[in-house]
């Protein structure tokens, strides 16, 4: 392994996600907070909810009562006032709908002088449920969408007509107090009503579409579930702002730390959506083209790559991506791709993402492993991990999509 190149992969990973904390961005956004004059209470849901809560106590001083929902492992201490709980991503469990309701308790029966501080960002989907089906069935349908390739959109599409706090369904929990809400996007466009399925957010998208990503994807749904897929969401709600306090493509700005490397950065894109394996080849395609130019250059893609099951194996889609390009730069000197998920975790295991350069290949040929097999298998995590391409940061309280980079050292 390059050494140097892995350590220059971990210094721009930790730039960027350093530079895309909430703390900032939350503090910023309320500054145009002005409550009604009744009680303030706060409703955190998605990966980095613990983080935004934590920031907004922090500049308000107090909060008249408070529930955060985040994923397990992303609570970091005690926030006054605020009751934290941990649940189930990417498919909600017992856990996520037991702490909706206690989110939903908060906000019932409030008046028009109460405001509801609403912190969404990514994950929300899984974390803020209220299930109008049997859990075990949303779970289900959760699992065949994930393992379909579906996009976030398409899945968001069909989860929010399941739900009764998704599709504006949460907002209209509060009425009539008003909610504020401040949301970190995880979604390549920034639709706020499909951020964490827009549970503070009339919806756009309709019944038709829906019934359409269920056919094409062949969904096994009870007639309740189907049934409830032809009702219509909220389209109009009175008593929400929203403020969007992030995107991938400040990701992608600050991963342009590179720059203070030695690497030239090159945006190529900061809506990256296809298969994860597609993506990391044509990375290794770019870093072959441009290799021996005499110039050290850094290719970012910020974005969010998809991945069809066809394996029972472990992994995620950083990890997919960057173990996909091994076999292009394969004996290229001076070159690796790596990929990241920006909230520190990488489908189911404590993986960021994935790291290979130009000896990846050899080390896992000798190690008995052969890539296209791998990733048939969606085992990416054991075999990155056996040459030492896992990429580790832990929970950092953000969520604003991946950054995929490729390093070419003159």
């Amino acid at each position: 392994m390059d050494e140097r190149l892995r350590q220059d992969a971990e210094r721009i990973v930790a730039a960027s996600i350093q530079a895309v904390l909430p703390d900032k961005a939350v503090k910023k956004a309320l500054q145009g907070f002005h409550p009604a004059g009744g009680r303030t209470l706060l409703v955190a849901a998605g990966k980095a909810a613990w983080q935004m809560a934590n920031a907004a106590v922090s500049v308000l001083g107090r909060v008249d009562g408070g529930v955060v929902i985040t994923k397990y492992g992303h609570v970091k201490g005690a926030i006054p006032g605020v009751e934290c709980y941990e649940a189930g991503h990417p498919a909600p469990d017992e856990n996520s709908f037991c702490a909706t309701e206690k989110a939903l308790a908060l906000v019932r029966g409030r008046n028009a002088q109460d405001t509801v501080l609403f912190l969404l960002s990514g994950g929300g989907s899984a974390l803020l449920e209220k299930p109008l089906i049997a859990g075990a069935e949303l779970q289900a349908i959760t699992g065949q969408l994930l393992a379909s390739g579906a996009d976030i959109v398409e899945m968001n599409t069909v989860r929010k007509r399941l739900s009764g706090v998704k599709g504006g369904r949460f907002a209209q929990a509060c009425a009539p107090a008003q909610v504020f809400s401040i949301i970190l996007s995880d979604i390549l466009g920034d639709p706020l009503d499909m951020i964490a399925s827009g549970p503070a957010c009339p919806d756009r998208s309709t019944c038709a579409q829906a019934l359409a990503v269920a056919e094409k994807y062949g969904l096994r749904l009870s007639p309740q579930a189907r049934a409830l897929l032809a009702s219509e969401t909220p389209k109009r709600l009175d008593n929400v702002e929203s403020h969007i306090t992030g995107s991938v493509r400040e990701l992608c700005a600050a991963a342009r730390a590179c720059a203070g490397l030695g690497y030239e950065p090159v945006l190529l894109t900061d809506r990256l959506c296809c298969e994860a394996r597609e993506a990391g080849s044509f990375l290794a395609s770019i870093l072959r083209t441009h290799a021996g130019g005499g110039r050290s250059l850094a290719f970012l893609a910020g974005g969010e790559t998809v991945v069809h099951l066809t394996g029972d194996g472990l992994g995620g889609r950083n990890q997919e991506l960057a173990l996909a390009a091994a076999p292009g730069i394969a004996g290229l000197p001076g070159a690796a791709v790596f990929s990241v998920g920006s909230d520190g975790t990488d489908g189911p295991c404590d993986a960021a993402g994935g790291y290979v350069d130009g000896g990846a290949a050899a080390a896992l040929d000798a190690q008995g492993l052969e890539v296209h097999a791998v990733l048939r298998a969606n085992d990416a995590y054991h075999a990155l991990k056996a040459v030492g391409g896992l990429l580790m940061t832990g929970p950092t309280g953000t969520n604003v999509n991946d950054v995929s980079v490729a390093l070419l050292r003159a």
